[in-house]
């Protein structure tokens, strides 16, 4: 599905996920990127951040695996890397289907309206040394997400930062990024005073 180009927004990646799912019983990470395609990293960091979002994050070990997976591959992209290499052990794993597409239902309504919001406009945030920048925060934000598997919620919040940078680059929206930014920022905050209390 590669030569469809990047998703232009949520709910057509939403569709390529369920469409790639189609009469199976279990989905493999592999199948999902396939599914939503591999040439850029846009698409990527957006699905990991929409299965963190769902139910899915409440699989055991997904979290981590989500973020080692994004490290790899955005550090390969600063390395100025066009093909990602990623372990077989990462891509193999599996989620139920029957989950994944309740998952994706209920995001369907809330993408709706965020993609009838976006459009390319600060493109100069998401270009150069913008769309860098936004790489480097999806990876710090990768290296922390083992420990959101010890704090209820975190994952989701880590799942929205992440959704809200993939879904920046692809629709080349500088005012989504300075989003993502924000969420990104707030995130440890809101974490702070949850285990606070």
């Amino acid at each position: 599905m590669d030569d469809q180009g990047d998703p232009a927004d949520i709910e057509q990646l939403l569709d390529r996920i369920e469409a790639g799912a189609a009469g199976r019983s279990h989905v493999s990470i592999g199948e999902m990127m396939d599914a939503v395609g591999r040439r850029t990293f846009g698409p990527l960091v957006l699905l990991v951040g929409l299965i963190l979002v769902t139910p899915l994050s409440g699989v055991p070990g997904m979290p981590t695996l989500l973020g080692l997976l994004t490290l790899l591959t955005l550090g390969q992209v600063l390395l100025g890397r066009t093909q990602f290499w990623l372990p077989s052990l990462l891509l193999r794993r599996q989620v139920p289907r029957q989950k994944l597409v309740q998952g994706l239902h209920l995001l369907r309504p809330a993408a709706r309206r965020i993609d009838r919001l976006i459009r390319p406009r600060f493109t100069f945030l998401v270009k150069g040394p913008g769309l860098y920048a936004m790489a480097l925060a999806c990876m710090v934000i990768a290296i922390v997400m083992p420990a959101t598997e010890l704090v209820p919620f975190s994952a989701s919040i880590a799942g929205v930062a992440l959704m809200t940078f993939g879904l920046a680059m692809i629709s080349k929206d500088g005012l989504l990024a300075v989003l993502a930014w924000g969420v990104s920022l707030a995130g440890p905050v809101m974490l702070v005073r949850t285990i606070g209390s």
